[in-house]
């Protein structure tokens, strides 16, 4: 049996090699475009994201409008899936449930039955037990959407259309806002009002070259469908407006309820936006734990569909404002939306806009909408008018015309030859019922062609002139602030506009409550804060890891802040009340600040505030320095003395306030004692020389009243004693007397 013929091989493709930088840029480029417009930002026409455009597209084939029937909405999703987003359906849902959440969007787009999830932050129920509808607010995005008004391209697979942007009789972007992170940009976009919008679009109608300040007067800030209080500063409110950046400073709304025997009780009422309600009391009961509200007795939760969180305070003495300052600094009750208001600009271009240019794009949308529509319209009219006046013909030749259909086979092109019509005339002459003949019938069909030719004179009117076009605009916006302005309930403003709050002092010990504690630091630098004053036997008795021992005890209040002095010329600040407590062996102090692991701490007190410290390094060089001048803000801690490399600080040690001189001892064992007016006082630097070394260096410092004499070891040298040590700074010094202390420490 002969074989069969194989098939030719087909022909090598042929390869190109491609640098792969080029090919990733190439690549990388492509996912981050697509992840901009396509996803992640809003068109600043219409203020929705692709997936929000769709899902109201698709709700509205589906014929779910504000005054029929909900349907579920899996069927959403799923029509949403399979004609238009092709994604996830968690996220297609979540989008879903979000525009239906009237905490979460100032004007609801989709109307919700069943669980959509709650200002707690609980979740919305499966898509299979929610349904959903239309709201007026999307049927104004949708209006007009039928009259040719925007365009449509084809769907991921072409086998549908759908709107590039939806016509928008609504200043959905400012309106409502939005949020989205994409690839090297994000934006974030807060909900304002729109009877306020109204306003400023009327206005830059009346004005065209308004200024933003301007605009600023009739949109004064965000309003958030939570509520709340504005208290950014006005300076601050137009400069993020006149950039597009900046960010806005929220407050919750609170009011005190007063109870008997002088006391009260403050009353949350409002919370700030994308604040969960759960997690803002869980959070004040931590902190209630943790001792950090001293001034706080309770909080509870008694929200029913308003929200009321009760906040007692421990005493009627307490000033409410206080406890609310403290509260504001500490939780959400405060927070700052920021503004960033990077849209599309004509569907395609990412860039930030200020207030101005963001309406005069809605505005501009809106007109071409107008023509578009228009044009739409006056194609329709033609067309009618042609076949209204192709029926008048037919009226006025009844009988002829009767006879030709009658009698001709076809009758269509002799009604085109006889009568002069057009196409469409004599096809829609051909399609007239019998019950049209009527009197009447022409008569009504005469008012009719009247009618039309005058909207058609009209709008003929309306594209030919600008001002016509702007002042149809301005009913349409005028129509608008009647509906959703500051006289309905849903347009009243929610957020109320205040002053900027005073800046008020809250000292630590507001936050802390005051209690004794004792601080102990063990020489691998575990440090731990024990309850309570210890005697020195106790704090002796405390367990160190093995091989360790105490090196710092000291007794201070949980309010104070702790000061420590590294090798590394560096002082660190920690609060007390930060401090791990006693009952294991502590933390590493090195997770408090940045301590190298080559360095180590030279000493720790506690801040007083308004002493002197002598601060000097191993090679003897130092100053003084000011205690309120050391305190460091950050992990960091604060360059103080500065030492090079190899160099390390060795010494601090407080300068007493009746001080007049300084001694010093070396690693050689020598001592020099000189005036303390010659060390100079700085806030940083590397110092003076303090005493030579031609071996060793500095092993102890003191500063002292000379005529008190110097304490060393328990011991004291008085006046007379040291007059041989008297000196001048940067001498050698001199072998102390027989009988001192051997150990090179005072």
């Amino acid at each position: 049996m002969a074989k069969k013929p194989t098939a030719p091989l087909p022909a090598p493709v042929p390869i190109k090699p491609v640098a792969l930088g080029e090919a990733l840029s190439e690549r990388y480029l492509s996912y981050a475009m697509s992840t901009i417009t396509a996803r992640s930002l809003p068109d600043v026409r219409d203020g929705l994201k692709p997936v929000h455009r769709r899902l109201l597209y698709a709700m509205r084939l589906l014929r779910l409008d504000p005054d029929g029937a909900f349907k579920k909405s899996a069927r959403v999703v799923g029509d949403v899936i399979g004609k238009l987003h092709p994604h996830g359906d968690q996220s297609i849902y979540d989008a879903l449930v979000r525009l239906a959440q009237d905490f979460a969007i100032r004007w609801p787009l989709i109307e919700g039955q069943g669980n959509f999830g709650n200002i707690d932050g609980d979740n919305a129920a499966a898509m299979r037990y929610t349904e959903a509808r239309l709201t007026d607010v999307s049927q104004a995005l949708l209006e007009g959407i039928d009259d040719d008004a925007v365009d449509f391209r084809a769907n991921f697979d072409g086998s549908e259309i759908e709107p590039v942007v939806l016509p928008a009789a609504f200043p959905n972007l400012l309106a409502n806002g939005s949020a989205g992170i994409a690839v090297g940009m994000a934006t974030s976009i807060p909900p304002h009002n729109v009877g306020e919008l109204c306003e400023a679009l009327l206005h830059l109608i009346r004005t065209p070259n308004a200024r933003v300040d301007t605009l600023v007067d009739f949109v004064p800030g965000p309003d958030f469908p939570t509520g709340g209080k504005l208290v950014e500063p006005r300076e601050s409110v137009i400069e993020s407006y006149r950039t597009g950046r900046g960010s806005f400073r929220l407050r919750a709304r609170w009011t005190i309820e007063t109870l008997p025997r002088g006391l009260y009780r403050i009353v949350v009422r409002e919370i700030p936006y994308q604040v969960q309600k759960s997690r803002l009391v869980e959070k004040i009961a931590e902190l209630l734990n943790a001792k950090k509200l001293p001034m706080l007795e309770d909080v509870r939760d008694e929200s029913s569909d308003d929200i009321r969180l009760v906040l007692e305070p421990r005493t009627g003495n307490v000033p409410a404002e206080l406890l609310m300052e403290q509260l504001f600094k500490l939780t959400e009750l405060e927070t700052r939306f920021p503004l960033n208001l990077n849209v599309l600009d004509g569907g395609t271009v990412p860039r930030v806009m200020d207030l101005r240019e963001a309406l005069q794009a809605f505005l501009d949308h809106r007109r071409v909408v107008l023509q578009r529509r228009s044009r739409h319209r006056l194609a329709a009219i033609a067309r009618r008018l042609e076949i209204l006046e192709g029926y008048l013909v037919a009226y006025l030749n009844i009988d002829e015309v009767i006879a030709i259909i009658r009698g001709e086979d076809e009758p269509k092109p002799v009604f085109i030859e006889r009568f002069k019509l057009t196409d469409l005339q004599a096809e829609s002459i051909l399609n007239m019922r019998l019950r049209s003949l009527r009197r009447l019938e022409e008569i009504e069909l005469r008012t009719e062609h009247g009618a039309l030719s005058k909207e058609g004179a009209e709008l003929d009117a309306l594209m030919a002139d600008d001002r016509k076009q702007w002042a149809a605009i301005t009913g349409e916006i005028q129509e608008l602030r009647k509906k959703y302005g500051p006289r309905t309930d849903i347009g009243r403003r929610r957020t109320e506009i205040a002053d900027a709050p005073a800046i008020v002092d809250v000292p630590i010990e507001a936050f802390v409550e005051k209690e004794p504690v004792t601080i102990v630091c063990s020489e691998k630098g575990w440090i731990r804060a024990a309850k309570g004053h210890l005697e020195p036997q106790a704090a002796a008795d405390l367990k160190y890891k093995e091989g360790d021992r105490e090196k710092f005890v000291l007794h201070a209040q949980s309010t104070d802040k702790l000061l420590t002095f590294g090798t590394n010329g560096r002082f660190y600040t920690i609060g007390v009340d930060k401090l791990p407590g006693a009952r294991g062996h502590g933390e590493p102090i090195r997770l408090m600040i940045d301590l190298g692991n080559d360095q180590d701490l030279v000493t720790m007190t506690v801040f007083r505030g308004g002493r002197k410290f002598l601060v000097a390094s191993l090679e003897g060089r130092g100053f003084v320095v000011p205690e309120d001048e050391v305190v460091a803000q950050t992990k960091n801690g604060k360059q103080v003395l500065n030492v090079g490399e190899g160099e390390e600080a060795a010494i601090c040690v407080e300068v007493p306030a009746n001080a007049d001189h300084v001694a010093t001892i070396g690693e050689n064992r020598k001592l020099l004692v000189f005036p303390l007016e010659q060390v100079p006082e700085m806030t940083r630097g590397r110092g003076v020389i303090l005493q030579k070394y031609k071996d060793g260096g500095l092993s102890d410092a003191r500063a002292f009243r000379l005529a008190d004499g110097l304490i060393w070891q328990s011991r004291t040298k008085t006046k007379a004693d040291l007059q041989e040590w008297l000196g001048e700074r940067a001498q050698a010094g001199r072998m102390p007397p027989p009988g001192s202390p051997r150990a090179n420490r005072f």
